[in-house]
């Protein structure tokens, strides 16, 4: 190790992991929850401070979708610009600097929350906030890099779990301030964050690392570009990560939309589902290290789909009870299904290296390579789809008055997703790089 660089790691080394490997890895994982943690709850800051802006502000509903929407789609650009960055800059230099400019959208937004502030400066401090989106494509390529195989589904469920929870816990920090000091003061939302950002940069400064032999490996990314189970992988994390993160930024204004909520009882209900989805997340991929994930994916979707019918029927007939029951489904199974399809971005291109003839050290060494790149850009098309999901909501809104439309394109897209995972990795496992002769231990996905 030279200084903060490691300059030897090799984690399929069952003596060297024994020994050296998981105490530290499992400081960088804790560290690296903590980071993401924070950025959530940043990136998803404005499904919040919309349910402080009352009529003073002079911003609908539709306004209102758009605003969280802009946050949304920032977000998910960004995550390709960081993903490069660990390999450029290395993983615990990438943190620090990743979590202390969360100070900007936070600084930002305690300014502009007040009437009278232009909705096109709301519009920029919005996408400001986006920025706390892309601190998990680098978390994620930088744990990646940290564990062996056989330990990746739990390491990166419960690394994006924890950070995924930074969504609910916001909320949740909302609820407790409308339903304290009531609807008008949302600084205070933000008086408890910034000093959480500023330990979460002190953090990774004093206790993660980087690691030498992912350093300049931009090459990487190029290969996963060109690789089709990337953009296979990437549509249906679109399914899974974006429903859970288009349904967390709009589900708050659904509510107060659709069946008439007040901001306090919005804000009771909302972190809930969020809440649910972040914790279950570790679970997928502790099931997918188990059963394979693709199969876990495959029931995933058709389970979302029922949940989707669900809250179909809840909508047509104005059940609260109903649409509730069946949301919160829907943030489980997405939070589920985050787990079990990151789970098999690693299998497969392990798997891919097996088939064409690699030993298996060096199939595991470019399994890590290939898939630390791919996760950030799989990410980063993931979060598009949340932007898909407040967009449709507003559409569907602003044209019916109510959001049965979207559920109905939401479904069609789950149908979508378990056809291909049928298709692609089910029905002919093969076809996609796993080796009949493999060990299904290793290279399951």
């Amino acid at each position: 190790m030279t200084g903060r660089w490691i300059d030897r790691w090799e984690p399929e080394d069952d003596t060297f992991w024994r020994e050296t490997g998981r105490r530290v890895a499992r400081r960088n994982l804790f560290l690296s929850v903590f980071c993401e943690h924070v950025g959530f709850s940043i990136w998803s800051l404005w499904s919040v401070m919309v349910l402080f802006m009352g009529p003073a502000y002079g911003v609908d509903p539709a306004g209102k979708f758009f605003l969280i929407s802009v946050a949304t789609l920032v977000g998910a650009l960004v995550r390709i610009p960081y993903t490069f960055a660990v390999a450029r800059f290395g993983g615990r230099n990438w943190s620090v600097f990743s979590a202390l400019l969360l100070l900007v959208p936070a600084g930002a937004a305690w300014f502009a929350m007040e009437p009278g502030t232009s909705y096109s400066t709301f519009l920029l401090v919005s996408a400001l906030a986006g920025v706390g989106g892309g601190n998990f494509a680098s978390s994620m390529t930088n744990i990646n890099a940290f564990f062996p195989l056989r330990e990746k589904g739990w390491a990166l469920g419960l690394n994006a779990g924890g950070g995924n929870i930074g969504v609910p816990v916001v909320q949740l920090v909302g609820l407790l301030v409308i339903a304290t000091a009531g609807a008008t003061h949302p600084r205070i939302v933000l008086a408890v964050y910034l000093p959480l950002i500023a330990l979460a940069g002190l953090g990774a400064a004093l206790g993660m690392d980087n690691l030498a032999p992912v350093r300049n490996d931009t090459g990487a990314v190029g290969e996963a570009l060109r690789e089709a189970h990337t953009w296979i992988m990437a549509f249906l994390y679109v399914g899974t990560f974006g429903s859970f993160i288009g349904y967390s930024f709009a589900f708050g204004l659904v509510l107060q939309t659709q069946f008439g909520r007040t901001p306090l009882q919005a804000a009771s209900l909302t972190f809930i589902g969020p809440l649910l989805g972040s914790l279950i997340r570790p679970v997928g991929g502790r099931l997918a290290d188990r059963h394979g994930g693709a199969r876990i994916t495959l029931v995933n979707f058709a389970a979302m789909a029922v949940a989707t019918c669900v809250v179909l029927y809840a909508s047509a007939q104005k059940s609260l009870p109903v649409f509730l029951t069946g949301f919160i489904a829907l943030f489980a199974l997405g939070g589920l299904g985050n787990g079990s399809t990151f789970k098999m971005i690693p299998g497969i291109f392990q798997a891919k290296a097996l088939a064409r003839g690699l030993a298996p050290q060096a199939a595991a060494a470019y399994g890590r390579r290939l898939s630390g790149a791919a996760m950030g850009l799989v990410g980063a098309i993931g979060a598009l789809g949340g932007l898909a999901i407040n967009l449709a909501f507003r559409q569907s809104f602003g044209t019916t008055g109510t959001g049965t439309t979207a559920y109905a394109a939401f479904l069609a897209c789950y149908a979508a997703c378990f056809t291909v995972t049928w298709a692609v990795y089910i029905r002919r496992p093969a076809e996609a790089g796993v080796p009949a002769t493999a060990p299904p231990a290793a290279v399951e996905v």
